[in-house]
């Protein structure tokens, strides 16, 4: 009797392991595909939107582009890394007071059109700077990860006393060193007024960096010979992109209009942020077919008529593949032409730049390598 029970006691086990072998065989097939955590650069933005900041918001608007460029030619261990931005305002009298005249305008998003709508939609008026409680802010909202190979910084810029407001800068920059994230600060005037306000120190705690700007100094542009061209050649990118589903017009439109903002602000602006488009950040596959299938965020078979746009409508599943791989190959087609020009037009800005002072995209792009270093982050 004895034996028989072991007999059976053995075969159940060996029934079982064979079924949890065979379920989990299953379920590792229906596992999605997750690709290797990639690092990334994450920026929080935290800007002083008072009455005395419409210099610095307007560098902020010059030098976007410029800034998203530099940090694209980043590499680490021969990857390139994402990036991630989130943009704060402080300091405004049409914000709350109960939240401390704070208001999150993004969470962290690598979407830079969504970026360039909101920072041309700040406006400035009057208040009371809180810096600590700004600092705070971001790093108790944003999702900062725990990747310690990420880039992780707060730039934070204004002109008012650093230790204003009742969370105190020292417990914030404790609570950064916590998260592994650097806080810089940009001072908007005097050096030495900058360091008597505070300023520096509240760089120093988390090793950042400190610098002082004029935030009324107009940004420098110079042109070159290949601006048209890059020009023309972001008429033609734009074609390449296939709206789908609710969000699909809303944001091509958006995509035109921030192209507009980018050629009212100056045509150097324009070129600039067309710089951005041809870039390994610029990604769209919340609506844009060509990204969305490159980045396995949808299958075809779930897509009706209602969610194609029309020259797609009523098209194989076959015809919508062929299409969409024909606008993939001619978008990199023409970010590689970009990208080309793009080397021209850096080698040709360098031979003419004198002054190199940009402001707001001096102090931040000299921060970033700065503490970048420090993680095996190189730029080609």
């Amino acid at each position: 009797m004895k034996t028989l029970l072991k007999l059976g006691l053995t075969l159940t086990l060996m029934i079982g392991f064979i079924t949890t072998n065979a379920t989990n065989e299953i379920y590792e097939n229906q596992k999605p595909h997750t690709e290797k955590n990639k690092q990334f650069i994450k920026v929080a933005l935290l800007l002083d939107t008072s009455n005395s900041m419409d210099g610095l918001i307007d560098q902020a608007k010059a030098q976007l582009w410029s800034i998203v460029n530099e940090l694209s030619y980043a590499k680490c261990d021969d990857e390139r890394p994402n990036l991630q931005i989130a943009l704060y305002e402080y300091g405004n009298d049409n914000l709350s007071s109960y939240e401390g005249y704070i208001r999150q305008v993004l969470g962290f998003t690598n979407d830079l059109d969504d970026i360039s709508k909101e920072l041309f939609s700040l406006t400035t008026n009057g208040g009371s700077e809180f810096c600590g409680q700004v600092i705070q802010s971001s790093l108790n909202q944003l999702d900062w990860g725990n990747n310690q190979d990420d880039l992780k910084l707060v730039f934070i810029a204004g002109n008012e006393p650093f230790n204003q407001g009742k969370i105190n800068y020292k417990h914030a920059a404790t609570n950064a060193n916590e998260k592994d994230v650097t806080i810089n600060t940009i001072y908007c005037g005097n050096y030495q007024q900058g360091v008597s306000t505070f300023w520096k120190d509240g760089a120093k705690l988390t090793n950042g960096d400190y610098l002082a700007i004029d935030h009324n100094q107009k940004t420098v542009h110079i042109a070159s010979p290949y601006d048209d061209a890059i020009l023309e050649l972001n008429k033609r990118l734009n074609n390449t992109y296939i709206a789908y589903g609710k969000r699909g017009v809303a944001k091509a439109s958006m995509q035109m209009a921030q192209d507009n903002e980018a050629e009212n602000y100056s045509k150097a602006n324009a070129v600039g942020r067309t710089i951005s488009k041809s870039s390994h950040f610029y990604k769209n596959s919340t609506w844009d077919l060509v990204d969305a299938i490159e980045e396995d965020k949808i299958e075809l078979d779930s897509l009706d008529d209602t969610s194609l746009p029309a020259e797609l409508k009523g098209k194989s599943i076959k015809e919508i593949k062929t299409y969409v791989a024909k606008k993939s190959k001619e978008r990199l087609q023409i970010q590689k032409e970009i990208q080309e020009l793009n080397t021209k037009r850096r080698t040709y800005i360098a031979s003419k730049q004198k002054d190199t002072k940009n402001g707001l995209e001096n102090a931040m792009i000299q921060a970033i390598k700065t503490q970048a270093k420090k993680k095996n982050y190189q730029w080609n």
